[in-house]
């Protein structure tokens, strides 16, 4: 009689399965469409076919959210916040991990509504792909034009498009083609304006019953491509930021004693090695890496991303928000830039006022010099326009208070990226991708010569938070006083005119004289009237206003909003009035 051997189960080597998961490659995508093509339900079914979900999580959902009886609501598996379920929309980005056997995945589940495109931008920031959703029953539409656009200009360059929803047209083969067709040319027109290059793969699907989401569907034997996980786990991996050239923003100078001096944080492309010449951006400084510190030991290698603490071979002056770099690589340094920028502010662009550029570990005032054009998210174009309204997008110069040194965001997103931040809210304006350097800024190594040039009524403009103009003021000295210094606090630069002096009252045709000259130069003229007893006047152009507190604070508080009203003042930032 024969004896069945016993099988052993093979067992689970908890090193072995760290070991595979640690060998797969990581791809971050971003969904992006208008509202109610079904991203949060795409989302949701990828990972509860891959089994990403847990058996309690499933549960949570049954019999909940808008779908039919019997049927789960997938979207609810990313929605997670109370309002997103109450409305049945997406509000803020959702990131969510799974893996399957070849790849390792996060994605980020953003918003469709118009509202919420600065929480779509965000989502897109750090994407390798996009995977942008058309509802089949409605077509292209606004909403996925200027998502598409948005993904583009963050340098995401792979974009499945998954026309969602063929269910409801009956799987409709020529339904499809037309989407296709239609969209192929928003993406040759986008990759034509940002100059970044799109290669897109189409697949029809329903995320609801899940039609070509993870497995090939019988429903449509007229496509004969891949399923959209197939194509997620066929992409290249992303862009390695190791071969990229070297650059480490600097966001601490450590000097724990006399004998040692570093400069800490986080690599954020490229690698250095022990010996390796660097130079400090803006300055020019250069000097040879002694030491890679580590909190274990000391490595005489480091890449991106790592974070570490270098030691030079010779004291240069760096500080935080200065950019160490690759001495055969460097950055480029420039005060003015060509930008395309993401306004996310409900309140509009204004170019008469200062702004605060948040830029790798460097914040600097800056000011929007100009609006160079606006894009018609509808038909693509380029617009003239002053200004840019919350959720537009639009090409700006842009000058920076003090030279920053950066790559185009095209060659690295770290040293590209900027945010722009109002000083007054403290909020975040606009997210900007840095395309060129003006003509007249020619790099790090022409920085001496730039400095000697001309000093242009932009850059005292910048500078002072303010632009050239006359402030009569009637009333007390002291609150007069008072307003000079707020002013002067602020960094303002002022001439103050006594103009009923003896020599003015001679020849009044010199107050005129002069204070064309000075408004001219971008200075602040003040023409005082002193009038003890009474309230304080304050006229700017065709503005006025009238004080009549005693205090000081009042009236500086009411000067500078008439002056920020005639567009003469800047707020800056800290200002505590």
């Amino acid at each position: 009689m024969q004896v069945a051997a016993e099988v052993e189960p093979a067992k689970f080597e908890i090193d072995a399965f760290m070991a595979q998961e640690r060998e797969k490659d990581l791809l971050r995508f971003s969904t992006a469409g208008s509202v109610d093509d079904g991203k949060s339900t795409l989302i949701g079914r990828l990972l509860y076919d891959t089994q990403s979900v847990y058996d309690d999580q499933v549960r949570a959902i049954e019999g909940k959210g808008t779908t039919m009886p019997g049927q789960l609501d997938f979207a609810l598996l990313t929605d997670g916040l109370r309002a997103e379920r109450e409305q049945g929309i997406t509000i803020d980005v959702a990131y969510r991990y799974f893996s399957t056997a070849k790849r390792k995945f996060i994605i980020a589940d953003t918003p469709g509504h118009e509202q919420y495109t600065r929480n779509m931008a965000t989502g897109a920031s750090t994407a390798n792909a996009a995977v942008v959703l058309i509802d089949a029953r409605k077509g292209v539409l606004v909403q996925s034009r200027r998502h598409a656009f948005i993904a583009s200009l963050l340098g995401v360059h792979h974009v499945l498009v998954a026309v969602n929803k063929m269910d409801l047209v009956a799987y409709s083969a020529d339904t499809f083609r037309g989407i296709e067709s239609e969209f192929r040319k928003v993406l040759d027109q986008i990759a034509a304006e940002t100059g970044n290059s799109v290669e897109a793969s189409f697949v029809p699907l329903s995320a609801l019953v899940g039609d070509n989401v993870v497995h090939r569907s019988p429903a449509m034997p007229w496509y004969d491509g891949p399923s959209l996980l197939e194509l997620l786990e066929s992409l290249p991996a992303a862009r390695d930021s190791a071969a990229a050239a070297f650059r480490f923003p600097v966001q601490r100078v450590v000097r724990p004693d006399h004998n040692f001096r570093g400069f800490a944080g986080q690599i954020a492309s490229g690698a250095i090695r022990c010996g390796e010449t660097v130079t400090a951006l803006p300055s020019g400084s250069q000097a040879q890496v002694k030491r890679i510190v580590t909190w274990g030991e000391d490595l005489n290698e480091a890449h991106a991303p790592l974070s570490v603490t270098l030691e030079l071979d010779r004291e240069i002056d760096i500080s935080r928000g200065d950019l160490i770099v690759s001495a055969s690589a460097p950055a480029a340094v420039a005060t003015r830039v060509k930008a395309w920028m993401v306004w996310m502010d409900e309140r509009p662009l204004d170019v008469s006022r200062r702004y605060l550029v948040k830029h790798a570990s460097r914040t600097i005032p800056a000011h929007v010099t100009s609006v160079d054009s606006r894009t018609n998210v509808a038909t693509l174009e380029q617009e003239q326009a002053a200004s840019l309204d919350m959720n537009s997008i639009g090409k700006v110069t842009l000058s920076f208070l003090h030279p920053i040194a950066f790559d185009p965001y095209s060659v690295n997103r770290s040293t590209g990226a900027f945010v722009l931040i109002d000083p007054v809210t403290n909020s975040t304006a606009a997210a900007g991708m840095i395309s060129t350097q003006l003509s007249e800024e020619r790099g790090a190594q022409h920085a001496e010569e730039d400095a000697w040039g001309p000093v242009t009524l932009g850059e005292r403009q910048a500078r002072w938070g303010h632009r050239g103009g006359a402030l009569d003021l009637t009333g007390p000295a002291t609150m007069i006083d008072a307003v000079e210094r707020s002013l002067f606090s602020v960094g303002a630069a002022t001439s103050r005119i006594d103009v009923e002096s003896e020599e003015f009252l001679l020849h009044p045709q010199l107050v005129e004289l002069i204070v064309g000259q000075q408004t001219g130069s971008g200075l602040l003229t003040l023409l005082v009237r002193e009038r003890e007893g009474g309230p304080l006047i304050a006229r700017a152009g065709d503005l006025e206003v009238t004080v009549d507190s005693s205090e000081a604070a009042s009236a500086a508080n009411a000067v500078h909003q008439l002056l920020a009203s005639a567009g003469i003042l800047i707020p800056a930032e800290g200002a505590n009035l």
